[in-house]
């Protein structure tokens, strides 16, 4: 797939039907129509497992789409967001409670309507993906998928050497064991360090109950990246669509 990081143009039709395949690709921010034909032509491109052949028609809306071996979400009605949720602000898309949710953020940016993809507490903040495509969100937090999430947590200091063996081992919570598949200090500052982990489950709380149970409270919890999406420099309270290229990374993170 051209790696040229496009998003889907903002006025990408909506199918009501088959559509040829070239312009399908290019709606969906492949590359210009005639790019696409070219990608046809040279047998990179396959509908349901078979190899295309200019003159195709699909269906968006159900037809699965491989570009050099790369799932494509052709539905354009299809939304993908990364979001900096702030601390304070609650994992909802709102709430009755009247407190701040995520969809408050949003305005009238996104015509379609969106949900969150896993939790963050009121406390902690960081990466919230945000997406329509409810095949997709139900893959990335199911845990037989392994999907991992990483966190840069301040907690209590200081941090003793064995800490990271001990995490790898697996600590027994109420609820069961745990097993953190990477950790480092990133910053020890006698009575305050920066820690961070990660580990392929999503159970309520599981990164405080865990480090916690450890000796290790946590002040402040940031998660800075789901699977191959990465928190990167996008502010606080902000969104941003995904690219072809990470959307495609989160299929294959679920195994598509």
């Amino acid at each position: 797939m051209p790696r040229d990081n496009r998003t889907p143009r903002p006025d990408a039709p909506v199918y009501t039907g088959p559509e040829r395949l070239q312009k399908v690709l290019a709606a969906a921010g492949v590359g210009s129509r005639r790019a696409c034909e070219d990608l046809i032509f040279r047998r990179r491109v396959t509908v349901n497992g078979r190899v295309a052949q200019l003159g195709d028609k699909v269906d968006p809306t159900t037809a699965v789409i491989h570009v050099d071996g790369e799932r494509l979400a052709a539905d354009t009605r299809l939304v993908y967001l990364a979001m900096n949720k702030p601390r304070g602000v609650v994992s909802t898309m709102a709430d009755e409670k009247g407190r701040t949710a995520l969809a408050d953020f949003l305005g009238n940016r996104v015509e379609q309507r969106v949900y969150h993809v896993g939790r963050l507490d009121a406390d902690s903040e960081g990466l919230l993906l945000l997406t329509n495509d409810g095949n997709l969100a139900h893959r990335l937090m199911h845990p037989s998928f392994g999907v991992p999430k990483t966190y840069l947590c301040e907690v209590s200091g200081p941090i003793p050497r064995n800490l990271g063996k001990r995490l790898a081992a697996g600590v027994e919570l109420e609820d069961g064991p745990v097993t953190v598949n990477a950790f480092r200090v990133v910053d020890s500052l006698g009575r305050t360090a920066q820690v961070e982990l990660t580990l392929h489950e999503g159970r309520k709380h599981i990164v405080r109950r865990l480090l916690a149970e450890v000796g290790h409270p946590v002040s402040r919890l940031v998660r800075t990246s789901i699977g191959p999406i990465r928190l990167g420099d996008l502010r606080a309270g902000r969104t941003r669509r995904l690219t072809n290229a990470e959307v495609a990374a989160l299929f294959k993170a679920v195994g598509d």
